[in-house]
């Protein structure tokens, strides 16, 4: 009779490379499933900011298509129009649909902290103190106020053929929930003038 001396099983070598492999490979599929995590966490705190911003600068597009007298920078007076299509200003002033020569213009600006908070984009009622109309958490860094074409048809030489436009860029930052780090967006929006000024 042949009896057989071999035990079935796995030596300590075997277990040693199996376990060292099986580390190896959670700690790849960990790592991806971090960054996911990240990933997904950086969308979704990207999503928000891009959400609050698409209602500030939608109604701030519609009240501008609305208005007239477009005025862009602080010099001058903020009721006379004026263009400022090369370097651009952080301050916009305008004449909102229904207002009367008695009352004062709209103004959005960039904030400062001294008018309503630092770093973001503010709004001016007839006159009344700014208020910021961006979430807190969103961090403007930088916004310039484009305009063309806010005289109004032959009040300069060479007469003015463009109808009035203005183009908002913005680049900010917003935070990543749960997190120190920070996303960058940049954001530009046209809005043109409806009332015909040829």
């Amino acid at each position: 009779m042949h009896r057989s001396t071999a035990h079935s099983g796995f030596t300590l070598v075997e277990m040693i490379v199996a376990v060292a492999l099986f580390s190896v490979v959670m700690l790849v599929a960990v790592g991806a499933l971090l960054a996911l995590v990240g990933a997904n966490r950086k969308a979704q705190a990207l999503q928000s900011v891009m959400n609050n911003l698409d209602i500030t600068l939608d109604g701030m597009a519609r009240s501008i298509r609305m208005g007239s007298n477009f005025h862009c920078g602080s010099t001058g007076t903020l009721t006379t129009p004026q263009d400022c299509s090369v370097n651009g200003d952080t301050l916009f002033a305008f004449e909102p649909y229904g207002n009367t020569s008695a009352d004062q213009p709209w103004i959005y600006s960039l904030g400062t902290g001294i008018t309503c908070g630092e770093r973001r984009i503010c709004k001016s009622v007839n006159g009344q103190t700014a208020v910021a109309i961006t979430a807190p958490e969103v961090s403007i860094d930088d916004m310039d106020f484009y305009v063309v074409g806010s005289n109004r048809g032959c009040t300069v030489n060479p007469c003015d053929t463009v109808q009035p436009k203005v183009v908002i860029v913005i680049k900010g930052t917003a935070p990543v929930q749960n997190s120190k780090s920070r996303t960058s967006f940049h954001i530009q929006v046209t809005a043109v003038q409806r009332l015909l000024d040829l």
